[in-house]
């Protein structure tokens, strides 16, 4: 929008810039922004073991997580993974992250063995903090004395 300035010429504009309908724009893609991020994370569909304890407090920001499947297929972070290649791209993932923790997604179909094998490469890798993520739907609070 132009202004004329008390000077009388038509060509002495002042030029301002409306920034209304920028900001109105912003606005809308934060909203848009916010509501699909905890979308984007959905991950390996996995039918996780019931459980009847509560979640523990998340305190990592973005954690390892190597699913497998009821097929026997693995995932880290949603990138299918041949088990020949498993300790190796493992490896390739956490080396430049200072925390080695991985959270294990197991279908719960799966035969024990199959989990307690992966256990056991994790453990040989030199991870010792490994999580098992379970399903908590539907978990009673049990009460503490």
């Amino acid at each position: 929008m132009a202004f004329h300035r008390e000077t009388g010429d038509p060509f002495d504009h002042l030029a301002d810039i409306n920034v209304t309908p920028l900001v109105d724009v912003m606005l809308v893609l934060l909203i848009i922004f916010m509501v699909t991020a905890p979308m984007l994370h959905q991950g390996v569909a996995v039918a996780l073991p019931k459980t009847a304890t509560t979640n523990l407090p998340a305190t990592m920001e973005d954690p390892v997580v190597l699913s497998i499947t009821k097929d026997g297929l693995y995932y880290i972070n949603e990138t299918p993974v041949a088990r020949g290649l498993l300790r190796e791209r493992l490896e390739r993932f956490l080396g430049t992250r200072r925390d080695r923790i991985i959270l294990l997604k197991a279908d719960r179909a799966l035969s024990y063995g199959t989990v307690i094998e992966t256990f056991d490469l994790l453990n040989r890798m030199g991870i010792e903090n490994i999580g098992a993520v379970t399903d908590t739907s539907g978990a009673r609070n049990p009460s503490r004395k």
